[in-house]
């Protein structure tokens, strides 16, 4: 009989385990039902915004493909959306409705946000902040986006030069010209690298091309195109070349022009720009300390690995390690 007790006591836990209202098997295996069915929605509305993006129409067969998905499995998906009034079709055309754009928007903006967290303020190697973002991306409510918007200092720019839409939905047309068509001895701004292929994106990482660098293409052959930005100089297959676009470089870097990093201890300097790429809540934090344009700095003091430095600016001294002192340019101040 005792036996018998312990058996149905057993049971009793294993139902229990199972019908729990919000811990239990069944109760957690519906709330994973319904997190995969939003990322994929998610995930099938950024593929459509994209091709209209592009100018392009997405189909079924894109859809597919996009997201690795049967046919069968895409049309089951396509029948949801148009049931949920996300998405309209015909003649095998998808297009967004107002509002599967105003939700697929919403995630371009939380994938871009958190592209842009990732690599400004938790210093996560860019080859890495794309994959992340993604996974990321479908926890944020609208709210919570542009809490997150504010607190980097509305920035324009995810940090591969993608526009971040705003929080009326507009994504400003990317500007850029493919490098492999930028002529010969001319200054340009690295303004997009494309980050898919993510083969591709690691070597022009590994070839130290970054967004916001001022660059010249310096020989261009069938084989390779070689660009310098003064100090480096990498040559890249054109095929990977093409992955980089560039813009105007407006007004030169002055000549005598150095990062805050390289400045010699005791010496005073001018501070003449913050790096362009320099973005978020780095940047604000950068600007709040006092670090603006015609501000008088000095190099107090370093530890014994050379970073942190102490920086005197306007009567206070602060602490600023390398990667932030290396996007400070400064003219040495002359008596």
């Amino acid at each position: 009989m005792a036996e018998l007790w312990f058996v149905l006591l057993i049971l009793l836990l294993v139902g229990l385990g199972l019908l729990l209202p919000r811990v239990g098997l069944f109760a957690r295996y519906r709330l994973w039902r319904s997190w995969r069915e939003r990322e994929r929605i998610e995930d099938a509305l950024k593929h459509l915004l994209n091709r209209e993006h592009q100018g392009r129409r997405a189909s079924p067969e894109s859809l597919s493909g996009a997201l690795s998905l049967p046919r069968g499995q895409a049309l089951q998906l396509i029948e949801r959306m148009e049931a949920r009034g996300l998405i309209e079709s015909h003649d095998e055309q998808l297009r967004l409705t107002s509002e599967g754009r105003e939700w697929a928007v919403n995630v371009v903006r939380a994938h871009r946000l958190l592209e842009r967290y990732l690599a400004d303020e938790a210093r996560m190697p860019l080859a890495q902040v794309h994959d992340e973002a993604q996974r990321r991306e479908h926890l944020l409510t609208p709210e919570q986006v542009n809490a997150l918007e504010a607190e980097l200092g509305y920035p324009q720019h995810d940090p591969h030069g993608d526009p971040i839409p705003s929080r009326e939905g507009h994504i400003p047309r990317e500007q850029g010209t493919p490098l492999t068509d930028w002529p010969l001895n001319t200054p340009a701004r690295v303004v997009h690298l494309e980050d898919e292929p993510a083969l591709a994106y690691q070597q022009l990482l590994a070839a130290g091309v970054k967004v916001g660098q001022v660059v010249q293409v310096i020989e261009r052959t069938p084989q390779a195109i070689t660009l310098t930005d003064g100090t480096l100089t990498c040559r890249l297959a054109p095929a990977i070349a093409a992955n980089i676009s560039v813009a105007p470089a407006g007004a030169p870097k002055p000549a005598d022009a150095v990062p805050l990093s390289r400045l010699p201890l005791h010496q005073d300097a001018v501070i003449v720009a913050l790096d362009p790429a320099l973005q978020g809540l780095t940047r604000r934090r950068l600007l709040d300390l006092g670090l603006t344009p015609g501000t008088l700095i000095r190099a107090e003091m370093q530890t014994p690995f050379g970073s942190p430095r102490a920086y005197r600016v306007r009567g206070t001294l602060i602490a600023l390690r390398k990667h932030q002192a290396e996007a400070i340019l400064v003219k040495p101040a002359t008596l």
